[in-house]
């Protein structure tokens, strides 16, 4: 459930409230009972570090037909490519 923020235009209060998003917006403060105002406040869900992009996930599959190597695995060893073959049939 979302956490909006309002707050008093009259006495300056923030005050913070559990709503869904169908739910009609508060309008009173609890302290002096002055008009309250929906604040536009930075979302608390962050994407950080690697694991965002297709190539963050190369090496660590098995199967997955990658050659390469998890980055910052320096015992790992890229696997050899299978040979071509001529196309022709023994």
């Amino acid at each position: 459930m979302p956490v909006y923020e309002y707050e008093c235009s009259e006495c300056g209060n923030i005050e913070e409230a559990f709503q869904k998003m169908s739910d009609p917006p508060l309008k009173e403060c609890s302290k002096c009972k002055g008009k309250l105002k929906k604040l536009v406040s930075h979302s608390s869900f962050h994407l950080k570090g690697s694991g965002w992009y297709v190539t963050d996930y190369g090496g660590s599959k098995t199967g997955s037909g990658s050659n390469s190597c998890p980055r910052n695995n320096k015992s790992c060893k890229p696997a050899k490519p299978a040979p071509k073959s001529s196309g022709v049939a023994k």
